[in-house]
């Protein structure tokens, strides 16, 4: 969590953005690249090994009656398999059922780590991350459509959209190109981005200033405003448990939809 702030005039400073970019914990270089290992890397990789051991011990001794941990697993792979793989992709969604299932549950276990004492930030608040994941949905959706469609029939699907007069073309061509292969993926990664990073961001700003004025007690009606600070700060934490599964569920289900797009065929 981060530490209360104060100006010189002994007033609060809320956190800011530097506090998403900590001093790096090692620095190394391999090939020539620098590379460090933050406190959000570190954060992210005990995530990614907190669902993975939950999905060895989930499913390690599966049974006809699940235990509890083996139906939350079958429930979270069912919402994935049936309303994000066959509902939105169709009948060739199978391929993609495994892609999809790490997606959803990578993100959610980083989202989760905003709540969870002593660590209190997503890695997915910081933008590198789900630039990451935008850029390997883009890389996916792309092959996957040149597969299906032929170099040439992809660039003609996008480039010309049916029912466009051919005058239009000049205007609509580069918009539709744009939209394409620019603005789809950056905007998938800021909808993850953007709304961890507020979240994060308010719920922090609550917590501090529930603190700050606990410490200035009495004063300037702080008897007032301190618990108003603390039930915000309690209730954009419940508001966070949705915006965490919601966040997880919307970029992958756009995975799907866009998935859904290349493996039709070109009319």
């Amino acid at each position: 969590m981060l530490a209360v702030e104060s100006d010189p005039g002994g007033g609060f400073v809320s956190p800011t953005i530097q506090e998403f970019y900590p001093p790096a914990l090692a620095e190394f270089s391999v090939f020539g690249i620098d590379f460090s290992i933050t406190r959000i890397t570190v954060i992210s990789w005990i995530a990614t090994a907190a669902i993975l051991l939950f999905m060895v011990l989930a499913t390690r001794r599966m049974t006809v009656v699940p235990r509890k941990a083996q139906w939350l697993m079958e429930s979270g792979y069912g919402l994935v398999r049936d309303n994000l793989g066959r509902d939105v992709i169709g009948p060739r969604y199978k391929p993609f059922v495994p892609f999809l299932g790490a997606l959803f549950f990578f993100i959610l276990a980083n989202n989760a780590m905003s709540i969870i004492p002593f660590f209190q930030i997503s890695p997915m608040s910081k933008f590198a991350y789900p630039l990451v994941l935008a850029l390997l949905v883009y890389v996916l959706y792309n092959v996957v459509s040149i597969k299906n469609k032929g170099l040439g029939g992809y660039l003609k699907e996008v480039a010309v959209p049916p029912g466009v007069p051919i005058p239009f073309l000049i205007l609509v061509t580069p918009i539709e190109l744009l939209q394409m292969f620019v603005i789809r993926p950056f905007t998938l990664a800021v909808r993850l981005f953007a709304n961890l990073f507020a979240g994060h961001m308010l719920l922090v700003v609550f917590s501090l200033g529930t603190v700050y004025l606990l410490g200035k007690f009495g004063e300037n009606f702080s008897f007032i405003f301190a618990p108003l600070s603390f039930l915000m700060a309690l209730f954009m934490t419940f508001f966070e448990v949705l915006v965490i599964v919601l966040q997880a569920y919307v970029f992958t289900v756009l995975t799907a939809t866009y998935l859904n797009g290349a493996v039709e065929k070109a009319h």
